[in-house]
């Protein structure tokens, strides 16, 4: 369906909300307000909201139809299009699936992380949202920079992520109901893991010169890139000096100062708003947000979570919805240089969601449009033949 008319819903324009119609034509937003030429069908949003689809820029909830028991995998076409459907039911009209390469076997593998960029890239044609690869690499994991290189270099890399999980996996080693979580999701025995984790901290002095190298192929290639959990300042502005742009779950809130000061874009997770914090006890994502220190929030193990997120900032005196819903959409379109969409306006890609608000913590997704073509409808009356081509067929 390549175009049809939006009407009378509450659109999301720049910074307020507006009462016209839209339309919808090749994939764009090609009008606002009155509506003269004719169209075919009409998508009658009376009551609703019009909001530009939810960019969600960091979402590994997908590992969940992969992998829903340790050690019970799923093949991974099936895991990508059932999440499809999670994300755009969800409003989520762009997602960046955060793959993590680790220096573990079994889930975060080499393997399974070669099989997911590859599944993507074949079903990317016929999946609801624009489906793009975040990929999380684990800095100790020296053995594969060499390939991921050559990704970055052949632009299959759509965002890059350094990871250091090694301080909190040697912590968790004493404690045994985390080791065995790691210990399950590796299919290793007890020792092997001990054996494996030795083996690798052993390499520690190779990981600074490893980053390095990858991240002047990341910025040859024009990839952006983020660092995960920075825990001082000192951090951020060393990933700064080295092109990472995007501060990802700073830790304290120095960190994230830090991180606002130089211009970086900083991603909370979504998760954190709607629970009220951070699962981690770390940070609270709401505190960061009313003052100033969040650009992004992001599904990170929850695809609900941004939609929820926005409107709970707004019922919560947060933030009006309007800049609440930038987090969630305009935001990530800017960090993750997508400057065509985020917003609604004319020649912009129309990704856009219909929602029904009447509970202001409970909104409803309704309808959604990605690069415009209708991928969800709940409530099927609401798309008839539209009063121009009534009108013209009247003539």
């Amino acid at each position: 369906m390549t175009d049809f008319i939006v009407s009378g819903g509450r659109a999301l324009l720049g910074d307020e909300f507006v009462e016209t119609s839209l339309l919808i034509a090749q994939g764009k937003v090609a009008g606002i307000g009155t509506i003269r030429r004719g169209s075919d069908l009409e998508l009658d949003a009376r009551e609703l909201l019009v909001l530009p689809g939810i960019v969600d820029l960091h979402g590994d909830a997908f590992e969940r139809q992969m992998e829903p028991r340790p050690g019970v995998g799923f093949p991974v076409d099936v895991a990508l299009i059932d999440s499809d459907r999670q994300a755009i039911t969800n409003g989520i009209t762009t997602v960046f699936h955060a793959t993590t390469w680790s220096w573990e076997p079994g889930l975060r593998s080499g393997d399974n992380a070669r099989r997911l960029l590859e599944a993507i890239e074949a079903l990317r044609p016929q999946l609801a949202a624009d489906t793009r690869f975040h990929l999380r690499h684990e800095t100790y994991n020296l053995d594969a920079e060499a390939e991921i290189g050559q990704w970055l270099a052949a632009g299959r890399i759509d965002v890059f992520a350094f990871n250091d999980h090694m301080d909190s996996t040697l912590a968790s080693l004493d404690k045994p109901q985390k080791r065995q979580r790691m210990v399950d999701r590796t299919g290793l025995s007890g020792e092997a893991f001990d054996r494996l984790v030795a083996e690798i901290v052993s390499r520690a002095d190779e990981v600074p010169a490893s980053i390095a190298r990858l991240a002047t192929i990341a910025r040859d290639a024009g990839v952006r890139m983020l660092s995960h959990d920075d825990d001082t300042p000192a951090m951020r502005k060393a990933y700064r000096a080295q092109g990472v742009t995007i501060a990802e779950f700073p830790v304290n809130e120095e960190t994230a100062r830090a991180a606002a000061a130089g211009g970086d874009a900083i991603v909370y997770g979504a998760p954190n708003v709607v629970r009220g914090g951070s699962h981690t006890g770390w940070t609270k994502a709401s505190d960061m947000i009313a003052k100033g220190l969040c650009s992004v929030l992001a599904s990170d193990y929850y695809y609900p979570a941004p939609l929820l997120a926005a409107f709970r900032l707004a019922a919560d005196g947060v933030l009006p919805l309007a800049r609440a819903w930038d987090l969630v959409s305009g935001g990530p379109a800017r960090a993750a240089g997508l400057s065509d969409r985020g917003t609604i306006a004319d020649g912009r890609r129309a990704d856009i969601i219909l929602v029904d608000d009447r509970l202001p913590m409970r909104p409803r997704i309704v309808a959604a449009i990605s690069n415009g073509r209708l991928t969800y409808l709940t409530e099927a009356d609401r798309l008839t033949a539209s009063r121009y081509a009534r009108a013209a067929a009247a003539e």
